[in-house]
């Protein structure tokens, strides 16, 4: 089968988010499966800087209305998969991914140039697999546009929602000022969303198949309460929306063979290996231990991921002997409340605003719990990664979240793999945080609840099969 992914970032090219791992990961579980794969993502400045060797494939012009771009075509082979890049000075050379006012723009083209792309290579997909609103479009244009070209008729389409509160809302004058189609679409409702033009709902509506990275979020996504406005329109669509929950990278996640932590460890050697990676990590982080559990955290410093949360629980905590290591970036108000929590506690918080890839690795290692309190999660990979190094994540029961980590009742339990509560409050985590508390103090149960979660199997095969299957159907 050949299969064309189409996304605004993947790794190890460009990243932003988890976006960037799904498609990475699951277009080389595809390659695997011996399915014929390319991805197509645009030529951001830092690609440009990081890969000067890039193969240039030739160039064309874009249209927009008015507008003539110009589309510099390059790619490179990597393990079995082909990626296309799609650059223009004029909106991808620019210092970040996303943020700016003509982001609709941006996309818009990069839409339009990916569409084009497929021709121009001679790629005739079987399936054009796309990704959030930056790309959601696409099945829209080829359905609407070249419904009678030979090249591009028996093309099906799959659309992930990865992202479900960015929805590419436009006035409705791009409608066609952008992509040439007919205002009728907008007036039929087809395209039309909360007043604007979505193209978000233009993939819902236009896609084969609709996926999310969860059964759970699958099932938040169509609830009212829940559904961050979508529920509608994707209850038009329930037979062909599935959740399908995302993998990790089983290579990079590995505690036997990680080479960023200070001792290599499996099921086996579990106790020495935690002791000795703790050590490791708290010195990397200048911080002392005081005979309490030690809680990890690796996030964007965002709202959503429950950050005021764990800043109230924790000084409880910390008052108590525990420690916190805390890696990430975001929300300015967000940094300073962390920052001053570590100048309250400089000896047991340890703090690194940004992002660095050896630190995460050490604190999945070197951590007894990971802390993940998220007010909502689609899937989330993180707490598969601290389960994988014996790492009891503590997490609130939704999305991927709720389908990864089974919770610990107090008692002994075979297939217990983390903690989960309730509540988005900070007594909610106040109570995660007691169960932690009482399964600290019986370090034996610790460590039979630490090797179920190291039993688990996050791996991406699984994941790949059933979007082999979804392929199959659409």
């Amino acid at each position: 089968m050949k299969i064309a992914m189409l996304t605004s970032e993947t790794n190890p090219y460009a990243k932003t988010g988890g976006l960037a791992d799904v498609v990475y990961a699951l277009s080389e579980s595809l390659s695997k499966l011996e399915q014929e794969v390319i991805v197509v993502l645009p030529a951001y400045l830092s690609v440009l800087e990081r890969n000067p060797k890039l193969t240039k494939k030739g160039s064309f012009f874009v249209y927009m209305s008015w507008r003539k771009q110009c589309a510099d075509i390059y790619y490179k082979k990597k393990n079995g998969i082909t990626y296309y890049f799609i650059g223009n000075d004029y909106y991808f050379g620019r210092d970040r991914l996303y943020g700016y006012d003509d982001d609709g723009e941006r996309f818009a083209f990069f839409s339009l140039a990916a569409r084009k792309l497929l021709k121009f290579i001679n790629f005739q997909a079987d399936i054009v697999h796309v990704h959030d609103w930056q790309t959601a479009i696409v099945p829209t244009l080829i359905r609407e546009q070249n419904a009678d070209d030979p090249f591009y008729k028996k093309m099906r389409f799959v659309l992930t929602i990865h992202n479900p509160s960015f929805k590419g809302m436009l006035d409705r004058f791009f409608v066609n000022d952008f992509f040439g189609l007919d205002d009728a679409l907008f007036d039929q409702g087809k395209i039309r969303f909360q007043g604007m033009f979505s193209t978000l709902k233009s993939g819902i509506i236009y896609a084969d198949k609709i996926t999310t990275v969860s059964p759970t979020h699958r099932e938040e996504l169509l609830c009212e309460e829940s559904g961050q406005g979508l529920a509608s329109v994707l209850s038009l669509r329930k037979r062909d929306f599935l959740g399908i929950l995302n993998g990790i990278d089983l290579e990079e996640w590995n505690p036997n063979k990680d080479r960023f932590i200070s001792h290599s460890y499996s099921g086996k050697n579990l106790e020495e290996g935690k002791r000795l990676n703790q050590s490791d990590l708290l010195r990397s982080f200048n911080i002392h231990w005081y005979g309490g559990p030690v809680y990890g955290l690796v996030s964007r410093l965002s709202w959503q991921k429950g950050i005021d949360l764990v800043l109230g629980s924790l000084n409880k905590e910390l008052e108590k002997g525990a420690s916190l290591v805390i890696l990430g970036s975001g929300e300015d108000n967000l940094e300073r409340k962390c920052q001053t929590l570590r100048d309250r506690f400089p000896g047991t918080v340890g703090l690194f605003i940004g992002y660095s890839n050896e630190l995460a690795h050490k604190i999945y290692a070197g951590s007894d719990f990971f802390l993940m309190p998220s007010l909502f999660e689609p899937c989330g990979i993180s707490q598969m990664i601290a389960q994988r190094y014996g790492t009891l994540p503590i997490v609130r029961a939704t999305g991927g979240l709720k389908d990864t980590v089974t919770p610990f009742l107090g008692f002994p339990n075979n297939s217990a793999s983390g903690i989960v509560f309730n509540d988005y409050n900070e007594a909610g985590l106040d109570y995660g945080i007691g169960m932690a508390r009482s399964l600290y103090a019986d370090q034996s149960l610790y460590y039979a609840i630490a090797r179920n979660a190291m039993k688990l199997d996050h791996g991406w095969e699984t994941s790949a099969r059933e979007y082999l299957r979804l392929y199959q159907e659409a």
